[in-house]
């Protein structure tokens, strides 16, 4: 499982929040598959939480991903649009 957090204040004061946890799971893979993963993405991997990009090779080390794709990526974003529009910031 995979915790994703957002929060929103107004004022210093918190407004609204929401939690989304997602639920990754690896699959099996060879040592040479790893390797070969890490040499091609490079020290990009750096920059990732967990040393994955869902979004380009990175999808290849799973078996099952469960859950919102945009928190996965880092922010729970279903969950903020919705928020948005209630609000009248977006248009329903």
């Amino acid at each position: 499982m995979l915790a994703t957090a957002l929060c929103v204040a107004q004022g210093g004061e918190p407004v609204w929040q929401a939690v989304s946890e997602p639920e990754l799971t690896m699959r099996a893979f060879s040592d040479d598959f790893l390797d070969a993963y890490l040499a091609n993405e490079g020290e990009s991997l750096l920059a990732s939480v967990g040393a994955y990009q869902l979004e380009g090779r990175g999808v290849q080390l799973f078996e099952r991903i469960g859950g919102d794709h945009f928190a996965i990526l880092g922010l729970p974003l279903i969950e903020l649009l919705a928020f948005l529009r209630e609000r009248g910031a977006l248009p329903t």
